[in-house]
């Protein structure tokens, strides 16, 4: 029989980024939180602890603070008409697993949103027509601007300790040949800190960017160029450019976290509490299915424990939020066929391309063990609408940058075209390649379209019984097409940094969705946000339409892919929301938004 436990004013679901601002914003308001976490808990002590942290073998290969895929996974096809299979190696994304979630083993990189991504069907279709967008593409408006994220967007970089280089600050130029980005929205403020020093390879990637016309800046990083303390009083250190980021827990409390940034200050609070290796199963309902009364969760010794609670905020990775909304019952599953419900709608995902440049020994001395995960040089000539895509005939933008992290000893063994695959000449060509190649990205935008969508997997399950989340996505037409223009824009730049040799990873036509294959984990969409209950899962301030009391937050509300990582978003709209609960949930608990 389940126990019972005291019932609390908020109920948490996962302690990553989204868990953490929610936590911190309403125990601010008085509340008592819990936050639950499925994983173990996770810190700088003892998990980036150096030496031990800078250990590719486990943290990289090995994937230790990534989720355990033998307890729960999700099952993939291409098509509505295949048949899904579980995921039983983790490949193509890394979710995290742990207190801290995916915000303790990122990279960093921390940029805001471009503000026509916010309004990217409005936006296509008044400059380009209706007919533009292809069909079966299902990209939609988030339903708030940029000018009323702003005011989060400023805040949630304070709490980072961003380092960067403004281009405008409240109209004013400020950042003008002085490494900022002139395509980016104005700002409040300039960053906390000045943008990071950057690497060899940034610098070349910048000079060959400028000379083909573009128009190259400084990235904006979540690794302090200094030392720093936050408004919550947390202490950062100046980071050192160890090449361990992306991964890894920063052992110079210079990567911002969840754990370094906000968690210090809510054990401060008698408000908050956090119980780790509690799996929540399903968000409990009241007899009208109206409103939630808490939820259900196993502890650590295998028991089922039900916690009562008046709000019940959804903070876990993108699709396991999708999975527990479709485990829960909440909202309407998204069925392709007939184009209706909103639950599992719009997945989308990131549209990369790799190009790295090789360097005769005598040329370039690129050092590539040395990084930071944020830091980098990027041009935005390409991204969001920044071009005419008229000639162009696809919908979507991608920046290009090089983000040199570190080149670990395993994994960083990149080697020119022609190399053997092994043997003698294999080893000849990565010590030739090791310190003397440039690697940069199109991290391309990736749209939502209707044969892309989540839903409940009929055959396979979890180790507690419950259905895994099964995931029907493939590349298509405008995703290749779109990818294709961007290697060709990406490659004016590296041709011009005269190397001996090239390569380029990228789709081709026909080109499918390949597990094994590196993406990002920037997964989106399936709760997305939106202002009309027929096409949105959650309302503009990440409210669900049916359930008042249940507020999901993170990438599960983006309509689509952005060309930008997700964190700064995801950061902005949860004060966002974590606002609107205060301001005006709070006082009279309800719907924000009138369906």
């Amino acid at each position: 029989m389940a126990k019972t436990m005291p019932k609390k004013d908020v109920v948490v679901i996962g302690f990553g980024w989204t868990g953490a601002i929610i936590s911190k914003e309403l125990t601010e308001a008085g509340l008592n939180v819990l936050a639950l976490e499925r994983g173990p808990m996770q810190d700088t002590d003892p998990d980036g602890v150096y030496p031990q942290t800078m250990d590719e073998l486990t943290f990289n290969s090995r994937k230790k603070l990534f989720v355990d895929v033998s307890k729960e996974t999700v099952t993939i096809r291409h098509t509505s008409a295949d048949t899904a299979l579980p995921n039983r190696q983790l490949g193509a994304f890394l979710p995290g697993n742990g207190v801290g979630g995916a915000g303790l083993h990122w990279s960093g990189v921390h940029f805001r949103v471009d503000p026509m991504e916010l309004r990217m069907r409005s936006h296509y279709e008044e400059r380009y027509g209706k007919k533009f967008i292809p069909e079966g593409m299902t990209i939609q408006d988030f339903g708030v601007t940029y000018d009323e994220l702003e005011p989060h967007f400023d805040f949630a970089e304070k709490v980072f300790g961003t380092s960067g280089t403004a281009y405008t600050v409240k109209g004013e130029k400020v950042g003008a040949g002085k490494g900022g980005n002139p395509f980016a929205p104005d700002r409040s403020s300039d960053f906390p800190l000045p943008a990071q020093m950057n690497s060899v390879s940034a610098m070349l990637y910048g000079k060959a960017a400028e000379s083909v016309g573009y128009h190259p800046y400084n990235m904006p990083s979540a690794n302090t160029s200094g030392p720093y303390t936050n408004p919550y009083g947390a202490q950062m250190g100046p980071c050192n450019f160890c090449g361990f980021c992306s991964g890894y827990a920063c052992y110079m409390y210079s990567k911002a976290s969840p754990n370094v940034n906000i968690l210090p200050a809510l054990r401060l609070d008698p408000r908050f509490e956090l119980r780790t290796l509690c799996q929540v199963t399903r968000i409990n309902l009241a007899a009208d299915g109206k409103t939630a009364t808490g939820v259900t969760y196993i502890d650590a010794s295998g028991n089922e424990v039900i916690q009562p609670a008046d709000i019940v905020a959804v903070c876990s990775f993108q699709f396991n939020n999708v999975r527990l909304m479709l485990l829960s019952g909440i909202g309407k599953p998204y069925d392709p066929e007939s184009n209706t419900g909103t639950v599992g709608k719009n997945f989308a995902f990131q549209n990369m391309a790799t190009i790295k440049v090789f360097f005769d020994k005598d040329q370039h001395h690129t050092n590539n063990f040395i990084g930071a995960g944020g830091n980098g040089i990027a041009v935005d000539d390409f991204n969001a609408d920044n071009f005419d895509h008229g000639p162009a005939g696809f919908v979507g933008g991608s920046p290009f940058w090089v983000n040199q992290a570190g080149a670990k000893p395993i994994a960083g063994t990149p080697t020119a075209p022609g190399t053997p695959n092994w043997g003698s000449g294999w080893k000849k060509g990565v010590a030739e390649a090791y310190t003397h190649n440039v690697s940069m990205d199109s991290h391309g935008a990736h749209q939502s379209y209707r044969a892309n969508y989540l839903s409940l997997d009929p055959t396979y399950k979890d180790a507690y019984g419950n259905p895994l989340l099964r995931m029907t996505f493939d590349w298509q037409p405008n995703d290749i097409k779109m990818n294709q223009f961007m290697q060709e824009k990406m490659g004016a730049i590296a041709k011009a940094m005269g190397g001996k040799a090239m390569s380029v990873s990228g789709k081709k036509e026909g080109s499918h969705f390949d597990t094994n294959s590196y993406q990002t984990t920037h997964l989106n969409g399936g709760a997305i946000m939106g202002t009309d209950p027929g096409t949105s899962a959650v309302n503009r301030y990440l409210q669900s339409w049916d359930v008042h009391n249940v507020f999901v937050l993170g990438a599960s509300a983006f309509p689509q892919g952005l060309g930008y990582n997700p964190t700064g978003l995801v950061a902005a709209l949860a004060y966002w929301s974590a606002r609107a609960i205060r301001d005006q949930y709070l006082k009279q608990p309800g719907a924000l938004l009138k369906a």
